[in-house]
């Protein structure tokens, strides 16, 4: 690609990325006593940019007992209400400042698209922020009449309260790494908790960037800390902390069990947002110029690297030859490049792991007899591209149909009846997500509700809202991201009852 598609970087991200990271803990950058570093990589290229700690069990402990004393002595949580939201919408404000510099490390860093890092991972973290801060103001119990018998003629006056958990772990993926953080670090703050979170070892930057940002907008030191380095280590060290309050977690279903277990040994409290293998229902009256782009924007947006991203396309018998060859030749006609190359549509995958990944899955479906149709080819030599890849002669006896594959890979399936769709979207062990395609209300209103996902969606696949509870049914998760319980989450309700004459 050439160098002149692509944009300018920042003098202020160069100055981020030559710089030796350390741990973030007590308000400030501290450098790791293990003396172990892990390399961080530009997937466009595959060249290393940066290098980040690899924290032991000990820097866990430092920065989980920095939480902790942060915690108790109310610098955060004794805060009147207001004044935590005003910190918080000044976070919100001082990420606006910084927010093509975010967008650009972003990229950088996991790959997507310069638009996709501007949009979504900048802007959307932004709303999120502001619509977060104002529950800091609305978190409230209840009263309630009791009638307690004894002894007689004693009255009782009973209220609950909800009062902040305590210590939050919280670790976050690779495929939106700062929006993610957000999500966690905000509410917890909102609650009156405290933070250790741990971003994943591929994709730290913005996270360690973030925790700058948020002292800068006048978030006490201590509560929030980042601590980098890998799951076998760095997060086994988090998630078996006695001081960890609750965990919460979004990734894989395999390491989310772990989590939830060790979360059960500890009694602590935990959310889990995980898989994904989302079906998308494209119904015989639905409007075929719209479901095109919608698949594309449901399936391939950030690669197919979206917990959930429609990945299983059924279409009814007499639309489907329309939709499959529309999908085919849309994945053809797509450029392929860096994030930072505003022209690309289609940008590489997060690592080299991942698209070695992604390719024995589909290596694996052309041996059970799949047909493969891959779109624009990835560019030679350096970075981790995959072909946006279309599968057709494809049906549930096919393994890639109940694996995540998380990339650029669509399967298309026609189905004839309604209650045969609907049987085949709900053959899944996970729930996450699903989108159902129809101009009629009708049928939607039939539907929806025998959907067994976390979220439907009508007549458009993957757009989230702060207000809109988000998470899954089945092995897709438990506990929910957004809206109010997001916020009551982190909190622990006290049952209050008061004797009096």
């Amino acid at each position: 690609m050439p160098a002149q598609s692509q944009i300018a970087v920042l003098e202020s991200v160069q100055a981020f990325l030559q710089r030796q990271h350390g741990l973030y803990i007590d308000g400030k950058q501290q450098e790791s006593r293990s003396g172990q570093r892990l390399q961080v990589c530009n997937p466009a290229t595959g060249q290393v940019i940066g290098s980040i700690a690899q924290a032991d069990s000990n820097e866990v402990d430092t920065a989980v007992r920095s939480a902790q004393h942060a915690f108790t002595s109310g610098i955060w949580s004794a805060l009147r209400p207001a004044d935590r939201e005003r910190i918080l919408l000044k976070v919100a404000d001082v990420l606006e400042a910084h927010s093509e510099e975010l967008a650009q490390l972003e990229t950088l860093n996991q790959g997507k698209s310069i638009h996709i890092a501007r949009a979504i991972e900048v802007g959307a973290t932004i709303e999120f922020v502001r619509y977060m801060a104002g529950w800091a103001t609305k978190i409230g119990g209840e009263t309630m009449d009791v009638s307690i018998p004894v002894p007689q003629g004693a009255r009782y006056t009973a209220y609950t309260r909800r009062e902040p958990i305590g210590v939050v772990g919280a670790i976050v993926p690779w495929n939106f790494p700062l929006m993610i953080a957000t999500w966690k670090i905000i509410p917890a703050l909102a609650a009156g908790c405290t933070v250790v979170l741990k971003p994943s070892e591929e994709t730290p930057l913005t996270a360690l960037r973030l925790a700058e940002l948020l002292t800068e907008a006048g978030v006490p030191d201590g509560v929030v800390n980042v601590i980098t380095g890998d799951g076998k280590t760095t997060g086994e060290a988090l998630i078996t902390h006695p001081l960890i309050s609750k965990l919460t977690f979004t990734g894989s279903t395999s390491v989310g069990k772990r989590i939830g277990h060790a979360a059960v040994d500890q009694m602590a409290r935990f959310t889990l947002e995980l898989g994904g293998k989302n079906p998308l229902i494209i119904m015989d009256d639905a409007d075929i110029a719209q479901v095109v782009p919608g698949v594309m924007m449901g399936g391939l947006l950030n690669q197919g690297q979206v917990c959930a991203a429609a990945s299983r396309i059924y279409v009814q018998r007499s639309h489907y030859e329309v939709v499959l060859n529309a999908l085919i030749e849309a994945v053809k006609g797509m450029s392929i490049g860096p994030g930072m190359d505003p022209d690309a549509r289609i940008n590489p995958v997060v690592s080299r792991r991942h698209q070695q990944s992604i390719y024995r899955f589909l290596e694996q479906a052309k041996a059970e007899g799949v047909q493969v149709h891959q779109g624009c080819k990835v560019p030679e030599g350096e970075g981790f591209y995959v072909e946006p890849t279309i599968l057709s002669a494809v049906d549930h006896s096919h393994s890639i149909i109940h694996s995540e594959v998380f990339g650029p890979v669509l399967a298309v399936m026609p189905f004839d009846t309604e209650d045969e769709v609907l049987a085949l979207a709900n053959d899944s062990h996970y729930g996450l997500a699903a989108s159902l395609w129809t101009t009629n209300l009708n049928t939607a209103m039939r539907m929806v509700p025998k959907i067994k996902s976390g979220t439907v969606w009508v007549n458009t696949h993957v757009p989230l809202d702060p207000a809109m509870p988000f998470g899954g049914h089945k092995q897709s998760g438990m506990g929910r991201e957004f809206g109010k319980g997001a916020v009551e989450s982190f909190t622990e309700i006290k049952s209050v009852c008061i004797a009096h004459d």
